[in-house]
């Protein structure tokens, strides 16, 4: 790729206490061309950019300039708006893995990420019992109640007696929380995402769902199911591995997880996928997600740089799907061994890498992997490099049974860029919102309630305590910027 762009580079590499080494050298004026592989954040980016260390690529990326990536931004303007700063500017190159239906064949790209809990109940105990896959939440906890009664795990499977667990799960957990269960009542606040309970409506607004009265219905619903005995004691303070266990020893009825199989092990011939379950007033609506974000902290060039157009040739060839595949994986005739009859290259299986290399595939690709501005978009899995089994799994029963029970696919994105002071107002709320949110839904599962009284001196310690209205704010004006953008 040098040869390539007519360049040659001076790699200058550092590898211990590395932002440390890198805050030294800006302060001190000692500025390479550019820095790779470092990580800055947005909040690095903007400050850099506003001093004049990093330079404005924006520019630059253009057909003759950067085709590759010019063109990738022009089918994907939400990967322009997630490296363009508040200011306008873009200070990094952009680098993401995505993963999503189009690499799998689908018309419509979603992120695996897209739904992360699938849940799912043992269908054997249903026949037994002569009960039908539930599709309303009324439904499954009839399911959940004849698990209970009938202790299933004693007398389907011969454990001891008493050892039937109706449902677990963890509580507020990636994909093995119990959030889906809360379709019934208009929403799905999933951890992990920009803020855990933000919701973006179909009409463009912004709320809070932890403050709205179907959250309380939810809270107050499923406190009624956790006092009979159905919801797991230990899903407060089980581990995923401690879920798995149970799971695997046929004590569990209903769960959440990634896929059935690796939940439900040897048991999991007897599970199928719940439905999105109706609610008490026939509501059911999956608030899905986005995937992996976007960053531009991989790659930024300085002030320095004598010829940024030179260094952004170079690195737009990164942009190609065969490239990337090399940089993320590792060489062909190396990481990847042969191509199939449309192509499209396989990689590595771990017995061929440890008789010629003597270590797992795993390992190999540790060794070749290139840190930098590497965007991995769906379609190079289905044009350049094949997905792996599981995966191509998951996006399938993604697409082909969850995606058409999704009504509004309305998703606040989590590439949205903020703004110093809007990063110090998230830095100073979001933590200690989130945690209160997380404690009261807890509670309230587990203890009851809340009352009017209480309800009322929640909202009030949200909004005066933890910040919730300036955060709204800030994630109203950071939405308005990117779609803008």
């Amino acid at each position: 790729m040098q040869e390539n762009a007519g360049i040659s580079i001076e790699w200058n590499t550092m590898s211990d206490s590395l932002a440390e080494q890198v805050n030294i050298r800006i302060a001190g004026g000692d500025l390479p061309d550019a820095f790779m592989g470092v990580g800055f954040s947005n909040y690095d980016l903007t400050n850099y950019g506003a001093d004049g260390t990093f330079i404005n690529l924006d520019p630059y990326i253009t057909p003759d300039i950067m085709p590759n990536l010019s063109a990738i931004l022009e089918q994907n303007p939400n990967i322009r708006s997630a490296i363009t700063m508040s200011d306008g500017c873009i200070y990094g190159l952009p680098a993401a893995e995505q993963m999503g239906t189009a690499g799998i064949g689908k018309e419509e790209d979603y992120s695996i990420y897209t739904i992360p809990q699938f849940s799912m109940i043992n269908k054997a105990w249903l026949d037994d019992l002569g009960l039908a896959v539930p599709t309303t939440l009324e439904e499954l906890h009839t399911a959940l109640k004849a698990f209970k009664d009938n202790d299933m795990s004693h007398k389907f499977y011969g454990n001891d007696a008493g050892t039937t667990i109706p449902m677990s799960t963890g509580f507020d957990q990636w994909c093995w929380g119990q959030n889906i269960f809360y379709a019934g009542f208009g929403f799905t606040n999933w951890p992990n995402d920009v803020c855990n309970d933000l919701v973006l409506q179909g009409d463009g607004t912004i709320q809070f769902m932890c403050v709205n009265d179907k959250y309380r219905e939810a809270v107050t619903y499923f406190h009624d199911w956790y006092a009979e005995g159905l919801m797991d004691v230990e899903m407060f303070s089980q581990s995923d591995t401690q879920l798995m266990s149970k799971c695997q020893q046929g004590w569990v009825g209903v769960s959440t997880w990634w896929y059935i199989d690796e939940l439900m092990g040897d048991y999991a011939k007897d599970y199928v996928f719940l439905p999105v379950l109706a609610g008490p007033d026939g509501t059911r609506n999956v608030t899905v997600r986005t995937g992996g974000g976007t960053n531009s902290g991989q790659l930024s060039i300085t002030s320095v740089c004598q010829s940024p157009i030179n260094l952004l040739k170079f690195f737009d060839q990164w942009y190609t799907g065969e490239n990337v595949m090399q940089l993320q994986y590792g060489p062909i005739g190396v990481y990847f061994t042969q191509q199939d009859e449309n192509g499209v290259w396989n990689s590595i299986t771990d017995a061929e890498a440890q008789a010629q290399f003597g270590k797992s595939a795993g390992e190999l690709k540790g060794e070749y992997e290139v840190a930098g501005p590497k965007l991995i978009l769906s379609q190079y899995y289905e044009e350049n490099f094949h997905m792996e089994d599981r995966a191509v799994e998951r996006l399938t029963d993604l697409y082909d049974y969850w995606l058409p029970q999704v009504t509004d696919t309305s998703v606040y994105p989590v590439d949205c860029v903020f703004t110093i002071d809007e990063l110090d107002t998230i830095d100073r709320y979001k933590s200690d919102f989130e945690s209160m949110v997380s404690e009261q839904e807890g509670l309230w599962i587990r203890d009851g309630g809340p009352t009017d009284e209480e309800w009322e001196a929640y909202k009030q310690m949200l909004s005066d305590t933890c910040g919730m209205d300036k955060l709204l704010e800030v994630y109203k004006n950071a939405y308005a910027r990117y779609t803008e953008a």
